[in-house]
């Protein structure tokens, strides 16, 4: 018999062992042992505290020495087919706290925990539901100042919690689909921001978001609109003179510019180049004085108001010219008429008033001399004052009202023969005869004494 159940053995042994070669063996339970002697975790009667991004916990102190430490299970409520997972293992058994940072605001979360020995696990504690804290709200009260010259300014109310950090300014304009982030303000109880370098006459929309100091950022605030400052009207009328000698007077309509500073005067040589500012003027007309006749100028005005805008000045420009020189003289002869010599000449410039007339005589080859005839009110001049074998050059110029004086006539030269009388040489007055006239007696006068 007891041979027999020898057999029996040594073949069951044989068919596990020839089994074990073959891959196949016991599948391992996946029951946790449960012990119901160990000491199950219990929160405190505050021992939850729940914040935007972190949910805390506290429990009362572990003193079973079998206790190894703790298992913290977790559920977010939100996922469909959520359910409770082991998440932590705190490997303390003296651990009475535990802070979960990965959560997300304004969320629906379900805990529970275990305590663990060397080889078993207490029954679940108390699965507790809590929601963590919704972000932030912005600022409450925020408001725009807007009719700035290219910029906005924002001003709020300091936020009442302590927990912020700083500001987030937001910026988008009517075109802009998004939100940019422009600016960040440390500093709970800063309060203000200029925004600078905007456009002219531009529609911005500006938000505030508050962040904390564990980066926390709230929600925005309300949305507030700025329009910036436009630029003044431009100068839609502008005179510039062609006929004036030597200068240009440039006059403008003057600017109805609410804060209206003064005007900016450009000029350049050609209606499309380059415009230099030449003067600041509080009062709408300039005299450009230029030592040049017939000189072409083109002239720009714009208006600058009080806090530096100028308005558009590229749209307009007006020309303006200093009077030209008078028609030049056209010489119809010069001749030898008896001892003087005569010379005629044309002009139909309706400006020219009068003549001058240049006489160079020359007698040798370094020996000459000239002289000016002025105020000559006809087109004929006659020079008695001439001399014998001499050469005579001569030439016209036409003055106007302004004495704007041409350029010369061209130069006539004549030959006087040896046998002209010379009438070269004046009488010379001496200083007797300018001082007492011929058969005149002097009277003396005798200035009266003084009455007493």
């Amino acid at each position: 018999m007891k041979l027999r159940t020898l057999a029996l053995f040594c073949a069951a042994s044989l068919l596990l062992l020839f089994s074990g070669c073959g891959g196949i063996s016991p599948k391992p339970s996946d029951e946790t042992k449960i012990d119901k002697t160990l000491p199950i975790v219990k929160l405190t009667q505050s021992g939850t505290v729940e914040d935007m991004n972190a949910i805390a916990f506290e429990w009362n102190a572990i003193v079973d020495e079998r206790v190894k430490g703790v298992y913290v299970y977790k559920q977010k409520n939100s996922l469909e087919g959520s359910e409770l997972r082991r998440y932590k293992t705190l490997n303390n058994r003296f651990t009475t706290h535990f802070l979960d940072n990965d959560v997300t605001p304004d969320t629906s979360y379900t805990y529970s925990f275990k305590t663990f020995s060397q080889d078993a696990e207490s029954q679940m504690s108390e699965m507790k539901t809590l929601n963590s804290l919704p972000v932030l709200q912005s600022v409450v009260w925020i408001k725009s100042i807007e009719n700035m010259p290219r910029a906005a300014k924002l001003i709020w109310r300091p936020h009442a919690n302590q927990k912020v950090k700083s500001y987030i300014i937001e910026r988008r304009t009517l075109e802009e689909e998004s939100w940019k982030r422009i600016a960040t303000i440390d500093g709970r109880l800063n309060a203000e921001f200029i925004d600078t370098g905007l456009k002219d006459d531009f529609v911005y929309k500006y938000r505030v978001k508050v962040e904390t100091f564990d980066k926390i950022t709230s929600t925005p605030s309300e949305i507030v609109q700025v329009v910036t400052k436009p630029l003044p009207n431009p100068v839609r009328y502008i005179v510039a003179t062609t006929d004036l000698p030597r200068k240009i007077e440039i006059n403008w309509e003057k600017s109805e510019a609410k804060d209206f500073h003064r005007y900016h005067l450009y000029r350049s040589t050609s209606s499309t180049g380059s415009y230099e500012l030449i003067a600041k003027l509080y009062n709408p007309t300039f005299t450009d004085v230029i030592e040049e006749d017939s000189k072409e100028y083109f002239y720009r005005v714009s208006v600058v108001e009080k806090n530096g805008l100028e308005s558009i000045h590229d749209k307009i420009s007006i020309q303006g010219i200093t009077l030209m020189k008078p028609q030049t003289p056209s010489l119809l002869e010069a001749k030898l008429i008896g001892d003087k010599i005569e010379i005629n000449w044309n002009n139909k410039d309706s400006r020219v008033i009068k003549y001058s007339v240049v006489k160079k005589s020359k007698t040798g080859w370094f020996d000459a001399k000239e002289e000016e005839f002025i105020d000559i009110k006809g087109t004929r001049f006659t020079d008695p004052e001439i001399g014998p074998n001499i050469t005579y050059y001569y030439r016209v110029y036409a003055i106007d009202a302004y004495g704007l004086k041409s350029n010369p006539s061209i130069e006539v030269q004549v030959k006087t023969p040896v046998s002209v009388k010379d009438n070269s040489k004046k009488e010379e007055i001496t200083q007797d005869k300018l001082s007492k006239p011929a058969n005149k007696e002097v009277e003396v006068i005798i200035p009266t004494q003084d009455f007493n």
